[in-house]
Order: structure tokens, then sequence, then C-alpha cells
């Protein structure tokens, strides 16, 4: 089933991503006559170890190449206490497109409910060595389970792009225009952006190298995140 819709989805027109099992007897049939190339990426869940990304990566590679085609990038799931510990070695890796973390798994491994007093710290752990190699950071310090709480899901999503999260995964439709909507800057954030990035220009033009708007500096890093709020597509 996973093979025909892959291919009927990139038909489509959509970014299609594979989620695999993590155990090699099993993510070796997944791969098995699969449409690499309709493949955006590939996410390999429950990596504690760099050794088991490069089997992976390799593995994946030799497929590809079997078919004629680079093989796609892949997301590596940090889901355990030993997977977050990992994250120094796995960001590095060259076939890395995106790090996520795994709420649910982790706070399970942990024997506790998946709630921020337990899952703040591991998940800001993933998001930093996301962002330091340049990687996507799928995730939430909180439960992807809730579907009826939508006024508690919006919460956690807000709170995940504040801690420097750039996506999530979902597990029911209704999630996704939360998820999409959380993590894209609002019309007020689009607004501000523009005003900066106006008076950047015309502090560059007057040759000066940081100006006040609002009460507030207005220098380098800051106009690379307006710029960014700007560039963004849903």
């Amino acid at each position: 089933m996973a093979r025909a819709a892959v291919g009927n989805l990139a038909r489509r027109g959509a970014p299609v991503l594979l989620r695999v099992n993590s155990e090699p007897a099993l993510w070796e049939q997944d791969l098995q006559d699969m449409p690499l190339a309709h493949l955006a990426a590939v996410m390999l869940p429950k990596v504690e170890t760099l050794a088991q990304l490069n089997s992976f990566s390799q593995a994946l590679a030799t497929r590809a190449a079997a078919d004629g085609h680079p093989a796609p990038p892949i997301a590596a799931l940090l889901e355990t206490p030993l997977g977050v510990l990992a994250a120094a070695q796995v960001a590095p890796h060259p076939a890395l497109c995106a790090l996520g973390f795994g709420a649910e798994d982790y706070a399970d491994a942990v024997g506790v409910p998946p709630e921020p007093a337990a899952l703040t710290w591991p998940a800001q752990q993933v998001v930093t060595y996301a962002h330091a190699y340049g990687l996507a950071c799928w995730g939430l310090a909180g439960s992807i389970a809730v579907v009826e709480d939508v006024a508690g899901f919006e919460q956690t999503v807000r709170a995940g792009r504040a801690m420097g999260f750039t996506g999530s995964v979902c597990i029911h439709p209704r999630q996704v225009p939360i998820v999409n909507r959380g993590f894209s800057p609002t019309t007020q954030e689009r607004a501000w952006a523009a005003r900066v990035v106006a008076t950047d220009e015309a502090a560059r033009e007057a040759g000066l190298g940081a100006v006040l708007l609002d009460g507030r500096m207005i220098d380098r890093p800051i106009v690379e995140r307006a710029r960014r709020w700007l560039a963004f597509k849903e």
C-alpha cells in the first residue's frame, strides 16, 4: 500500500516522506521496490547511534544508485534518552535533512507523562543540534496524541515554535492546519518584518550600522530573522 501511495501522492505534486521501521530487518523490507525517486525524504525512527544511521544511509544510497538516482535525504528521529544523547554525533551526518524529537516515546522511555516538565531539556538538545548543523527540526515538547483538545494542542505548537522547532509531524488530519498555522509567521509578524527590512535598508543608505525601531535596536540578526519570515511559505 505504501508503494502505491508514494507514487500516487508524488504524481499529485505532494512532497512525500516515508517513515520506515527502525529495525534493520524491517527497514530493508520497507525499502524493497520502493519508488525512492519520488521521495522528498525518509524518516528513520529510534535513532540512537551514529552506526545505526550510517548503516541505513549506506543501504539507502545503494538502493537508490541501483535505480540510477541519488538517495533521498534522511530525517533522523531521536525518541529515547540514548537518541537525545547521540544528537552531537548524529546531527553532522551529511545525509540528514532534519532531526525529529519523539515526545511520546521519550516520555514512555523515562516513565512519565509527555509534559513540558520532562520534555523541555531533551527537546532543547535536539533543537540546538539541528540548528547548529542547518537542519530542519520537527517536534514538540508535548504530546502529539492530543486530538480533541484543540486549544491545548495549539498552545503546545506555539511553545514548540518558541523553543526553536520548525515543524511537527501530525497523527490526525485536524492537527494539520493547527501545525501549519502555528509554525508560520503571523500577519503581525510579517508586518513587523516588513518594517524591519525597510528600516534596515534606509539605515544602510544613510551609512548606519544599527538603528532603533519602536525603541528596539535593529541589527543584522534581527534583520535576517525578518527576511526569513517574509520569505516563509506555508
